[in-house]
């Protein structure tokens, strides 16, 4: 049902990793790159000419804009024109996008065809370098994928500080901020339809041979990563606005933690490797920590308006939490922009501004208040459970694009036969 073959990661070029990726607001995992086939030899028999051409062309331009565009995505250089007027993400985006409906007719009503071309992809976070499978559902899920990365890229872009016209400091404007919350939840959907609706249609031989880019628990970590990023954008415009309550903010603080101690635990038992898998795992540590430091601040605030003994103490037991994980947090960032492919930091907007202010100040002046009024005995030295709140931001609700009219237009060819033909 479909061969398979991956190279190792010392037999060519194929796979370029840049030394350097610039400053990262959203983690954006080296782009798959797919591989020329040739559709006329392995489909002639079976389709339409016009059937082959039109999958080869829409295909072959992914493989150019991909190979070329490929490695320049995932630095965070201002998108560049290109000859139609348009972005180089939203070009490539489109072009996979044409091609989908067209690839589908390969695998409607479990086709034979399926099975007929061997799709071969540059792998970046896994140790072997590309991964050929004769399956067209791989190729619908690489699609997918790389569907899913390059809005992440975008979603980067957007949140990255830019100097206004005005000469104030560098800021992300309010439109980039609410798109950017619309392509989270776009990209979560791409990768939750993976999961759900292209996964199970492998079988699991093939499923277990998947580079690890495309195992269940990355693509599922994406996913809850682009939720959490989406959260954490609510989360700042909750801190903005005179209206939200401490109650609100703390609610989003701990989903956020959930949504990135899920995707942790997606992915800390994969084989990442090659850069990027590892600097993926460290950015997902961080973020976990960081969303922590958020969640145990705004915790200690409303423990701190009760007026019991107990609940100060435990308030500064958070406030003293959520100081802990914000210093660990700085560190884990350190670690994570020194990881290759090297990354930096933007400047600081947003919920992390706010809070890189706010919480050395409050823990310091709650500890000492609190500490005067009551004995040493009566502070907890271990942090409070934080509150457990239902996951808020879901995924796109993404469905696979029915077939392209013109597979119910042009002839398909008699004589198809099975897969081991």
């Amino acid at each position: 049902m479909g061969c398979l073959l991956s190279t190792r990661k010392d037999s060519g070029g194929n796979r370029r990793k840049p030394g350097s990726i610039g400053e990262v607001s959203v983690y954006v995992p080296g782009l798959r790159i797919p591989k020329p086939v040739d559709f006329a030899q392995s489909l002639g028999d079976y389709l339409s000419k016009n059937i082959v051409e039109r999958l080869s062309a829409l295909r072959t331009r992914i493989v150019v804009m991909a190979s070329q565009e490929g490695p320049t995505i995932t630095r965070t250089k201002r998108r560049s024109a290109t000859q139609h007027g348009g972005s180089t993400l939203a070009d490539l985006l489109h072009a996979l996008e044409a091609y989908l409906p067209v690839l589908m007719g390969l695998v409607e009503d479990g086709s034979n065809l399926q099975y007929k071309v061997k799709f071969v992809w540059v792998n970046q976070e896994d140790d072997a370098e590309e991964t050929a499978m004769s399956n067209a559902w791989y190729e619908v899920l690489s699609v997918l994928h790389l569907m899913a990365t390059l809005l992440l890229s975008q979603a980067n872009l957007l949140l990255l500080p830019r100097s206004s016209s005005d000469g104030n400091q560098p800021k992300v404007t309010e439109e980039s901020i609410r798109t950017s919350v619309d392509i989270f939840l776009k990209a979560a959907g791409y990768l939750d339809c993976a999961v759900r609706h292209v996964l199970p249609q492998l079988p699991p031989e093939l499923r277990r041979n998947l580079p690890v880019d495309l195992a269940d628990g990355v693509l599922r970590a994406l996913c809850l990563q682009a939720l959490g990023q989406g959260v954490d954008i609510q989360l700042g415009v909750a801190i903005d606005s005179a209206k939200a309550t401490i109650a609100v903010k703390r609610r989003l603080a701990c989903e956020m933690v959930k949504y990135w101690q899920q995707a942790q635990d997606n992915i800390m038992n994969l084989p990442l490797a090659n850069g990027w898998g590892e600097k993926h795992i460290l950015f997902v540590k961080w973020k976990y920590v960081e969303a922590k430091a958020a969640a145990y601040y705004y915790h200690g605030l409303i423990l701190d308006e009760g007026n019991t003994e107990k609940s100060h103490g435990m308030a500064v037991a958070a406030l003293q939490a959520a100081d802990e994980y914000f210093k660990e947090s700085k560190k884990l960032c350190e670690v994570f922009n020194a990881s290759p492919p090297l990354s930096r930091n933007p400047p600081l907007w947003g919920t992390m501004k706010y809070l890189s202010e706010k919480i050395p100040k409050d823990t310091l002046s709650k500890v000492r208040i609190n500490r005067d009024l009551y004995s040493h005995e009566r502070i907890m030295e271990t942090a409070p459970t934080l509150p457990d709140f239902a996951l808020a931001l879901k995924p796109d609700e993404y469905q696979l694009p029915s077939v392209d009219p013109s597979w119910r237009t042009e002839n398909i060819k008699e004589g198809q036969s099975g897969p081991n033909s």
